[in-house]
């Protein structure tokens, strides 16, 4: 675990920002206990949640999506240097333009926070029939149940957009979805059969 930890003390110095460990651990039990064996992931950043998922269970594979060009090369050097290359592909460049044309048990979405319910939706007919969308970051630091503890307009904007997906899931007849207060609040949806 020495490159893991490597990672995540590369990331506190350049602010990269990570999963909590409770948020990555949660997905990663998710993953051993649903027999997950791939992952579409919209957000690589440096590689580390990637490198997680992959090491959860020896016959996880892992397509990955990310759009900043320092991160993409950083996240390829990591998962090079965990011996990973073979079962992670990192896609450079916005999630929104790429078209699989496979199936996968797990689409995790952690990119761009306003963009999530475009993500959603353009990757929807690529989840396997069992399959779920995990997507992080929708307490986004207490902020989404108390919209006073930023005074920032920017972060206002991309708060109400996240509070928008919250909905977004609470009303959808097509799936349900579990909310965890787990890291920085996690969700998972299931296509209702």
């Amino acid at each position: 675990m020495e490159e893991i930890s490597k990672i995540k003390k590369f990331a506190k110095i350049n602010s990269v920002p990570i999963m909590k460990d409770e948020g990555i651990d949660f997905i990663c039990d998710y993953i051993v206990k649903n027999n997950v064996k791939s992952i579409l992931e919209i957000g690589t950043g440096i590689g580390y949640s990637s490198i997680r998922f992959a090491r959860a269970k020896d016959d996880v594979f892992v397509s990955t999506i990310e759009f900043d060009i320092e991160r993409y090369h950083e996240a390829v050097k990591n998962i090079a240097d965990n011996n990973l290359m073979d079962r992670i592909l990192v896609y450079l460049g916005d999630a929104a333009s790429f078209t699989f044309d496979r199936m996968f048990d797990l689409i995790f979405i952690d990119g761009p926070k306003a963009q999530y319910q475009k993500f959603f939706e353009h990757f929807q007919d690529n989840l396997s029939e069992n399959g779920v969308f995990i997507s992080d970051n929708l307490s986004f630091h207490g902020m989404v149940a108390d919209l006073s503890l930023t005074h920032n307009y920017s972060t206002k904007k991309l708060v109400k957009k996240i509070q928008k997906y919250v909905a977004f899931f609470k009303e959808n007849q097509e799936f349900h979805t579990d909310f965890f207060e787990t890291g920085d609040g996690i969700s998972v949806s299931k296509k209702n059969n």
